[in-house]
């Protein structure tokens, strides 16, 4: 398959993923207080919004990528 191909479908998925999804979370782990060897940690939860544009712009550029290749082909 060609590259292009893989990477026309890979913006899709991301895309049309960013338009459902709209955002992750992940947990990290940090340090609240160190008093000498012992160490208290908390376990804290992080949001990541991805803005509805995103998506769009990914799915655009796709459509726009394909005709532009389309028509160098001709």
């Amino acid at each position: 398959m060609k590259t292009s191909v893989i990477v026309g479908v890979l913006l899709i998925v991301l895309g049309a993923a960013a338009l459902v999804y709209k955002g992750f979370s992940f947990t990290t782990e940090e340090t609240v207080a160190q008093i000498g060897p012992l160490k208290a940690t908390a376990e804290v939860e992080k949001d990541v919004a991805i803005p509805d544009v995103l998506g769009i712009v990914a799915i655009v550029q796709v459509c726009w990528w394909s005709w532009w290749v389309a028509a160098e082909n001709k």
